[in-house]
């Protein structure tokens, strides 16, 4: 009998603590390592996952174009289409689950989550017109796997946000949704010039990228306390002079973002980026006539399937190199329990077999009102 309660206590014991550091997404040391990456081709080989896994990062971040479900592999050629089956959706993801590394780094990192781009939301720079865009959210939802009863499951669009504790200090990390409220963008009439992407900046003010409640939801999120606040988007924030997707193509939206990371003194701001098939880190001090309250990093990281191309495009907030080929994205915080500003984040960006492409150190202290 006193066996049968001791045991009994002890699963009772380890039950309450497992809930207690699901709830509060506790992690124990001083160091918070983050991976992230996007555009992941399920038709092509995947072996970074084996880099990515060595560095064990505490969290993931899948952050779009996961998946390939508008690409078909028809005759060894592939074929780009619109997703017209909702079936399609399930079945692209299943086919990623089917890349032994990719399953295997997925059950080593503690927290996996997600958002997405337009061609695992279903079409090439598809938004809020697009028709299966709740199918699509469905099939997201299950893949990352949200409970059935989860209130996600019954919003419009896939943004949610995390807090986790660490080293006595809070880090919010805020998933937004680029594609499902996403207007329309403004086409140049005389075609795509010379080493630029198709889009003039939009002045219809009725267009959006976030939707109206999204932003309301975003201006609460970044209400709540927290020392640093990753914000990922599926674009790029702060580089757009390249004239494809990006925030700068709906100039308005671009400096509404600012704008309401200034009007709740959200100190710690960094936003992480993916869809250009390139990695490069921004920074925008308002070299370029912008209102920041301080220093705005975006880290893009876009390629894990990318096969090297050499880029020529400019950006003037671009700060060291730009490379187009495979690689990913590591944040490195190094909290400092005794004094908070003296933590550090490492942007730390690199390729197969864990080279080096760039990175950058950014002082705490530096992301404040």
């Amino acid at each position: 009998m006193i066996l049968k309660v001791t045991v009994f206590s002890y699963i009772r014991c380890a039950l309450i603590i497992f809930i207690t550091v699901f709830a509060t997404s506790t992690l124990a040391a001083n160091t918070t390592t983050i991976a992230f990456g996007s555009c992941a081709s399920q038709h092509m080989p995947q072996p970074i996952w084996h880099d990515i896994a060595k560095h064990q990062p505490d969290v993931f971040l899948f952050i779009g174009d996961n998946q390939y479900a508008d690409i078909r592999v028809e005759d060894g050629k592939e074929v780009y289409a619109p997703v017209a089956d909702p079936k399609r959706f399930a079945q692209a993801y299943e086919e990623l689950n089917e890349i032994e590394a990719f399953t295997a780094f997925r059950k080593q990192v503690p927290i996996f989550m997600g958002t997405w781009d337009d061609h695992d939301f279903g079409a090439n720079d598809a938004g809020k017109d697009y028709p299966l865009k709740m199918q699509s959210q469905a099939a997201f939802l299950d893949f990352f796997k949200f409970e059935k009863d989860d209130p996600i499951r019954t919003q419009a669009g896939i943004y949610h946000s995390r807090i986790i504790e660490q080293a006595g200090a809070q880090l919010q990390i805020i998933m937004l949704d680029t594609r499902y409220h996403l207007g329309e963008r403004l086409e140049n009439p005389k075609g795509r010039p010379q080493g630029k992407g198709p889009y003039l900046p939009q002045t219809d003010a009725t267009q959006s990228i976030l939707g109206e409640k999204q932003w309301l939801w975003l201006e609460e999120e970044l209400k709540k306390p927290a020392d640093i606040r990753f914000i990922v988007s599926s674009i790029q924030v702060v580089a757009f002079e390249h004239s494809w997707e990006a925030w700068g193509a709906m100039p308005r939206e671009r400096k509404r973002l600012y704008d309401l990371v200034a009007s709740t003194k959200a100190n710690g701001v960094m936003f992480l980026s993916g869809d250009r098939h390139l990695m490069e880190i921004s920074k925008d001090t308002g070299q370029l006539g912008h209102n920041v309250p301080y220093p705005l990093w975006d880290f893009t990281s876009s390629g894990l399937t990318q096969s090297f191309r050499k880029v020529d495009e400019h950006n003037s907030f671009r700060q060291g190199a730009v490379v187009r080929d495979t690689h990913y994205g590591v944040v490195t915080i190094n909290w400092d329990p005794k004094n908070i500003m003296q933590t550090t984040i490492e942007l730390h960006a690199l390729g197969l077999n864990q080279k080096t492409l760039e990175k950058r150190v950014v002082p705490l202290s530096t992301l404040q009102f």
